[in-house]
């Protein structure tokens, strides 16, 4: 692990970027055509009660059912640049979901009872752009799905081959797991915006806080340094002597300078187990896991603080990234750090970073336990002996 890469850091910048992908180009477009592989059983229904024009025109509809959908569908799904329909929005999607009403009811005559399936999709858009007000909307479709097939004699002879008595099933199942689908994306929508200011705000007080140190750091020096250098000038020719002094004095002062403002820098870089324990109880309040740590870092060894805040920093990473956990617990004691999760109990993949963490361990002479838990969860524990540097 590079001493100079914030893993934390990266873990966000990873973790944003995978959820813009998945929301703009190709990408948005795989979960919604998954779900088209099941107007294949519609495709079916065609060849059986159409023929020659009617099957070419059976197909036709439906292919163009598929692509409204499937516009339709992104079109009122919300994303980072789009959390919400527009007033000119709203009217393209009711004028889709005509659309898609009227290629519904054309594709009746081609595939009779298979033809419901579509209501499935209905549902589906219906339940994303209305949510909990599509109810009626919902039992509407599931009653036609359930009486329309059964009050046409011509088409008794193709319910008990056809999803005829499932769709009234599969229609509030679709709207159910629309919702659910919906909230849980709206959840996550919202956890990147919440994630992305939360690194924004962070970032925004450490720049003032750099601003602040530096200006208290260097400011009395290099107003001491600017009148130093100001009387040397002035004594050069009347008083050697004392100029010669007062350059010397500039320039021991200009070297404290230096040295504070790298020692300055250097405190930036590090890594403290005090501050990662602070930073990765906010991680994991914005990931919605429920955070067990300590408050304190005094009862650790002053001479392990530094490897155990990076032991703390990669296995809450890690946690967040890969654990699906709801609670972490982070034990301490003097040469020793434990933190477990309720998680999977898979391990991380490769290239993590734990293999630099086991490294840096093995340098400073100690040990690394890293497995699963019964029933489930994962534990990371770090072992130092007490005479073990970080």
């Amino acid at each position: 692990m590079d001493a100079d890469v914030e893993p934390a850091s990266l873990a966000e910048a990873e973790w944003l970027a995978t959820q813009r992908q998945w929301a703009q180009g190709w990408r948005q477009f795989v979960f919604p055509g998954v779900l088209l592989v099941y107007l294949l059983y519609v495709a079916g229904a065609v060849p059986k009660y159409s023929r020659g024009a009617g099957a070419i025109c059976g197909y036709a509809v439906l292919a163009a059912f598929a692509a409204c959908w499937l516009v339709t569908l992104l079109s009122i799904w919300p994303t980072s640049s789009r959390p919400a329909i527009s007033q000119a929005g709203s009217r393209q999607f009711w004028t889709l979901y005509g659309v898609l009403v009227a290629l519904f009811a054309a594709e009746l005559p081609f595939t009779h009872a298979a033809a419901f399936v579509l209501c499935v999709y209905i549902t589906a858009i219906t339940v994303a752009r209305l949510g909990r007000r599509s109810a009626p909307i919902v039992v509407a479709l599931a009653l036609g799905a359930l009486l329309v097939p059964v009050a046409i004699p011509s088409w008794h002879d193709s319910l008990a081959a056809s999803f005829g008595d499932v769709t009234p099933i599969a229609i509030p199942v679709a709207a159910f797991s629309a919702f659910g689908a919906l909230r849980v994306h709206r959840g996550n929508r919202a956890l990147t915006e919440a994630r992305t200011e939360l690194a924004r705000l962070a970032a925004e007080s450490e720049r003032f806080r750099i601003a602040r140190d530096l200006h208290d750091l260097l400011g009395h020096s290099l107003t001491t340094i600017t009148v130093k250098a100001g009387l040397a000038r002035r004594l050069g020719a009347a008083d050697p002597t004392r100029a010669f002094q007062e350059i010397a004095e500039v320039e021991a002062l200009a070297r404290q300078s230096l040295a504070d403002v790298r020692a300055a820098v250097a405190n930036y870089r590090d890594v403290t187990l005090a501050g990662e324990l602070a930073s990765g109880r906010e991680l994991l309040r914005a990931a919605g896991i429920t955070a067990d740590l300590p408050r304190a870092a005094d009862v650790v060894d002053p001479a392990h603080q530094e490897l155990f805040g990076w032991v703390v920093r990669e296995g809450l990473t890690n946690i967040v990234r890969h654990s699906h956990a709801s609670s972490c617990a982070v034990r301490l004691c003097a040469s020793s750090v434990e933190i477990v999760d309720d998680g999977a109990g898979g391990a991380a993949p490769p290239g993590n970073g734990l293999s630099g963490l086991r490294e840096r361990v093995a340098a400073a002479g100690g040990a690394v336990e890293a497995g699963p838990l019964q029933p489930r969860g994962w534990r990371l524990r770090v072992s130092l002996s007490p005479a073990g540097g970080a």
